[in-house]
């Protein structure tokens, strides 16, 4: 690949990554639609690693669809983490790297949630989002080898 192809691929990643982090900032901390602006009282968490999860599914007739959108969100919500990320720095392309990266950035996003009240600090949530960040990062992955079979 020629390095001004690269140099501008890599500036269009930059700016889809900006644009998701905005998104992804708006609707975990501001969006009314998700009741983001009601702050709690109380500190709200859970430690119990597949609680949430299990209880979504064990009542999955009763909440409908919001049990599809809750978890697969969950795990949708990290996969341009997984995936822009090794464009845009080449340090980030290797599977444990995105790893530890994605589950620090969703242990930082529910830390901020804890502390500013605004959400539910929930592990189920770290486990989807790094989920989620991986299958980004096997979408990074596979198109980059198709990539360098198409281009040598």
């Amino acid at each position: 690949m020629k390095i001004e192809t690269a140099k501008k691929i890599r500036a269009a990643g930059m700016c889809l990554f900006l644009a998701y982090l905005i998104l992804l900032i708006y609707f975990l901390f501001f969006a009314e639609s998700y009741g983001r602006l009601s702050v709690y009282e109380e500190y709200r968490y859970n430690l119990e690693l597949f609680k949430e999860i299990q209880r979504f599914w064990m009542y999955r007739e009763e909440l409908g669809w919001f049990t599809v959108f809750n978890l697969l969100g969950n795990v949708m919500a990290f996969v341009p983490f997984g995936a822009i990320l090794p464009v845009i720095w080449k340090k980030t392309r290797g599977f444990f790297r995105i790893l530890f990266l994605t589950f620090g950035f969703s242990l930082a996003v529910e830390t901020v949630q804890l502390v500013t009240k605004v959400g539910i600090f929930d592990v189920d949530d770290l486990f989807l989002n790094t989920l989620g960040g991986m299958v980004g990062y096997v979408i990074f992955a596979v198109c980059n080898c198709i990539r360098r079979k198409v281009y040598g």
